[in-house]
């Protein structure tokens, strides 16, 4: 696959990274990327997906599009007040990038997990990979939080809008890693490793989900 000029120009800024280089845009050309949730970090990581050239997105979302929602989902505007996000950000791509395949679906599929999450002044971000040997799955991570109804939201407890800003560009560079695995040069995509955010300290720290043999999702029937 050869990119036409057009989208050279687009992307030079990507292109002139060793790291990337000219194959790794293609590479991104050529994938496929789930979207789960277009809310405070999936819709300015759309944002960024999109702007990096994936060639093919499927956005999952049944919720519609709030007031409150504004202050920190970032694609959106007034005017998409009770519209679908999902098909509200199927149009904001295509206006952006018309070169894109973008779809919406509802379906399961099993594929590698980049999970995002922010409340308040905090986030993480974590790349989960359970359908492969001896990696973790987000479930490994969770455990029985999994299940719960009592969650937090941010309705409730409240975010800074900047902050889910901080965990979306984030989570859209890991996305970019783990799609450039084995033609970039973008370094290990560290399966199991949860990164978390801290907006007051500000910093950030990393550790290791190890597999749990007794996980309900990927650990070994008995």
């Amino acid at each position: 696959m050869i990119l036409p000029e057009d989208r050279l120009d687009r992307f030079a800024r990507h292109i002139v990274l060793p790291e990337i280089g000219g194959a790794g845009q293609v590479a991104l050309a050529g994938k496929h990327l789930v979207l789960v949730g277009l809310g405070g970090i999936g819709s300015p990581a759309l944002q960024y997906i999109a702007a990096a050239g994936i060639g093919r997105l499927t956005l999952v979302d049944d919720d519609r599009v709030e007031a409150s929602n504004l202050q920190r989902q970032t694609l959106f505007n007034t005017r998409d007040i009770g519209h679908g996000k999902a098909v509200v950000a199927k149009r904001w791509v295509t206006g952006f990038d018309p070169a894109l395949d973008v779809a919406i679906s509802d379906r399961r599929i099993r594929v590698p997990l980049l999970s995002a999450a922010v409340g308040r002044f905090q986030g993480q971000v974590g790349a989960f990979a359970g359908h492969m040997p001896g990696e973790a799955c987000y479930r490994c991570f969770v455990g029985d939080a999994f299940d719960t109804e009592d969650c937090d939201s941010c309705a409730d407890d409240g975010m800074l809008g900047a902050m889910a800003g901080w965990v979306a560009t984030f989570a859209a560079l890991q996305a970019v890693r783990v799609l450039l695995d084995g033609v970039g040069n973008l370094g290990p995509i560290n399966w199991g490793q949860v990164h978390l955010l801290d907006g007051l300290a500000p910093g950030m720290r990393s550790f290791a989900i190890a597999k749990d043999s007794a996980c309900k999702a990927c650990g070994s029937p008995r």
